[in-house]
C-alpha cells in the first residue's frame, strides 16, 4: 500500500529548490489580519540569501474566513497544513497573534503584535477580563513554561503590563517598534500617487472611514455613516474611502452592507491591503478604537471618533487614553460643518503625547527585528547596511462606482460659477437644487426631473450631434444636454438648438486637465438663468468652474460655417 505520508514535503528536503535553502522560517497566522502583519514583518527577510519560507495556519480563531485562499496566492510561500507545520523543524517561526497551542512548533517562536501595540480584552483568549490579548499567562504559557522565544512589545510601556500579566515572561520581552507604522513613515513621499488611486485629486479632500469589529466599532453602532458621508460632502470637495477590519469580512457581506454608498461614490478598500497608503493619502480619519484611527493619529491627520470601544479595552493601554482623548463626530450632526472644523481647527500633533506611547523606536524597527530574527539564523549573513522598508503598493478599491445623478447648488454671476454637488441617493426627496443625471442612471424618473442629462460614454454607437437631437426631441424641458466627446471636451445642445464645443483649457505649467460632463453641464444650466447670459455670447466669455479650492476654465466654440 502507498504510504502518502512518505510524500509530504519536509523542509530537509530541497532537491527540488533551485536556489540551495540554508535556513527554513515558518510563518504562523491566526486570521487574515495577523497574516498580513506576520508576512510584512516577512519582508525583512530575504529569499536570496538563502531562507525558505511557509506559512502555515494556527487553527481555533473564528475569523478564518478566506484566510487560506489569501495565502495560497502569496508567492514564495509554502502553505503547510497545522498538523504538517508541527511536525517539521525550522530554524524559527513567526507569528502576530499568539495562542497557546502554539507551544507545539518544533522552531524558536517570536510573537509580535497585529496592531498598534496590545489594547483589546479578548476574555475567550486571555482567561479573564483585565488582561490585553497576547500578554496574558493562558496564551504565553505551556504547562507553566513561557515557550515563546521572544515576545515583542512595540514600546516599553508595555512592560509594567506584562509585569502584571504575567513576570515570568518579562526575561523574554523585547522593545522592538512597530515595522507597519515605520513602513507607513517611510512611504510619506509617496502620498501623492495613493491619493490619486483614491480619487483625491482636483482639491478634493479624502476622508477615510475605518472601523474595528465587534458591536462596539464604528460600523457596529453606526451603520449608515458612510452613506450619510458620500451623501452630505460635496462629490468635487471630498471622496470617502472605507477601511473595515478583516474579522468584519470574515463574518459579513461589506458589499451588501455598502452598497448604496459605493453607488454614490464611496471607495471600499479590500481587507488585505491598502489601509496603510489610506492613512497615508488621508486628510482626515473618522473611526473608533481600532489600530486604524490610532495610526491615522500618529500620522498627524485629523483624527474624528464615532466610538471609543472602552468597555472591550485594557483601560491601561494607551488606546483607551486615545478613545477618550480623541476629539468626536456626531453621526447624525452636519458632517460636512463638522469636517470643515475639524480640517480649520484641529492640531495634528495633538494626540502625539498618547500615539507616543505605543509607537517606540520610531524608524529603528526595521533594523531591530531584521537583526533579531537574523540571530536565529546563523547561516545567513545580513545584507550590507541598514534595511529599507519596501513602500505599500497603490491602494486598489473594490470597483467604486461614480455617481449617476448631482443634486447641484450653483452660485455665481458673471463668468464664474460655483458648484457643489451631492450623489442623490436612495432616499433622496427634496432637492437642494436642481437634478444632472448621466444617460446611464438607471433610475428612469431621474431623466424627467433632470435640467441636465449627459452621455459620459466617448466610445458611443450613436454619434454625439445625433444622440444630442435626440434626447432634445425626448425631453424638451433639459436645460442643457451634453455628449462627452473627450477627458476635457464635450459638446453640448442648448433649449434654442445652439450646438457648442467645450474645452478644459490648460493653464501655462498644469497637467492636461480633467472636464466631467455633468459638471460642465450644470454650470452651463446654472450660467443661462442669470440676467446677462445670452447663449450666443458663450463663445466669446469663456466660464471658469469653480468647486472648492479648484477651478477650471471652459472655453466653447460653436459649429465651423
Amino acid at each position: 500500500m502507498l504510504n502518502r505520508r512518505r510524500l509530504r514535503a519536509r523542509p530537509d528536503e530541497d532537491r527540488w529548490d533551485t536556489r540551495p535553502v540554508r535556513a527554513r522560517v515558518l510563518a504562523v497566522a491566526r486570521t487574515l489580519t495577523s497574516a498580513t502583519r506576520v508576512l510584512d514583518v516577512l519582508t525583512l527577510l530575504r529569499e536570496q540569501d538563502g531562507i525558505g519560507f511557509a506559512v502555515t495556519v494556527n487553527p481555533g480563531s473564528a475569523f478564518t474566513a478566506g484566510l487560506d485562499d489569501y495565502l495560497r496566492a502569496q508567492p514564495g510561500l509554502t502553505v503547510l497544513p497545522w498538523r504538517d507545520a508541527v511536525r517539521q523543524p525550522f530554524d524559527l517561526a513567526v507569528a502576530c497573534a499568539v495562542h497557546s497551542s502554539m507551544h507545539r512548533l518544533r522552531a524558536p517562536l517570536v510573537v509580535l503584535p497585529h496592531g498598534a501595540g496590545y489594547n483589546r480584552l479578548v476574555p475567550e483568549s486571555t482567561g479573564d477580563t483585565v488582561t490585553a490579548a497576547g500578554l496574558s499567562r493562558r496564551e504565553l504559557t505551556h504547562r507553566g513554561r513561557v515557550f515563546p522565544a521572544v515576545i515583542g512589545l512595540s514600546h516599553r510601556e508595555q512592560f509594567d503590563r506584562l509585569r502584571t500579566a504575567c513576570p515570568e515572561a518579562l526575561p523574554r520581552a523585547r522593545e522592538v517598534g512597530d515595522p507597519c507604522f515605520d513602513r507607513m513613515l517611510a512611504g510619506l513621499a509617496a502620498r501623492d500617487g495613493y491619493r490619486a488611486a483614491l480619487g483625491a485629486v482636483d482639491g478634493r479632500r479624502l476622508v477615510v472611514v475605518n472601523s474595528t469589529w465587534s458591536a462596539h466599532s464604528s460600523l457596529g453602532r453606526h451603520p449608515g455613516l458612510p452613506l450619510r458621508l458620500v451623501e452630505q460632502l460635496p462629490a468635487d470637495e471630498y471622496t470617502v474611502a472605507v477601511v473595515l477590519h478583516p474579522n468584519i469580512w470574515a463574518r459579513h457581506d461589506p458589499r451588501a452592507l455598502l452598497a448604496a454608498a459605493e453607488r454614490s461614490g464611496l471607495r471600499l478598500l479590500p481587507p488585505d491591503q491598502g489601509w496603510q497608503a489610506a492613512l497615508i493619502a488621508a486628510d482626515c480619519v473618522i473611526g473608533d478604537h481600532g489600530s486604524v484611527s490610532f495610526y491615522g493619529a500618529a500620522l498627524e491627520r485629523r483624527t474624528l471618533l464615532v466610538a471609543t470601544g472602552a468597555a472591550e479595552l485594557d483601560p491601561r493601554s494607551p488606546s483607551h487614553a486615545f478613545g477618550q482623548a480623541a476629539p468626536v463626530l456626531d453621526p447624525e450632526g452636519d458632517l460636512l460643518a463638522q469636517l470643515e472644523r475639524a480640517m480649520a481647527d484641529q492640531d495634528p500633533a495633538a494626540l502625539r503625547p498618547i500615539t507616543d506611547r505605543s509607537l517606540g523606536r520610531r524608524g529603528e524597527s526595521a533594523r531591530v527585528l531584521r537583526d533579531l530574527l537574523l540571530s536565529y539564523l546563523p547561516g545567513i549573513e545580513p545584507p550590507p547596511g541598514d534595511p529599507r522598508p519596501l513602500p505599500y503598493p497603490r491602494p486598489v478599491p473594490l470597483a467604486a462606482e461614480r455617481p449617476t445623478a448631482y443634486d447641484v447648488v450653483a452660485t455665481g454671476e458673471g463668468t464664474a460659477v460655483h458648484l457643489r454637488r451631492y450623489p442623490v441617493g436612495p432616499d433622496h426627496h427634496t432637492p437642494r437644487g436642481f437634478h444632472a443625471v448621466a444617460a446611464d442612471e438607471p433610475r428612469l424618473a431621474l431623466r424627467h426631473t433632470a435640467e441636465v442629462l449627459a452621455r459620459t460614454e466617448t466610445a458611443a454607437e450613436q454619434p454625439a450631434e445625433a444622440w444630442l437631437a435626440a434626447t432634445a426631441a425626448e425631453l424638451p424641458g433639459l436645460a442643457v444636454a451634453v455628449a462627452a466627446l473627450g477627458p476635457a471636451r464635450h459638446l453640448l445642445r442648448l433649449p434654442t438648438g445652439l450646438l457648442l464645443e467645450a474645452h478644459a483649457e490648460r493653464p501655462w505649467g498644469a497637467p492636461a486637465p480633467r472636464l466631467d460632463p455633468l459638471l460642465l453641464g450644470s454650470a452651463v444650466a446654472h450660467w443661462l438663468t442669470t440676467p446677462a447670459a445670452a447663449p450666443a455670447a458663450l463663445p466669446r466669455h469663456p466660464l471658469t468652474l469653480r468647486t472648492g479650492p479648484h477651478h477650471t476654465t471652459v472655453a466653447f466654440t460653436p459649429r465651423p460655417l
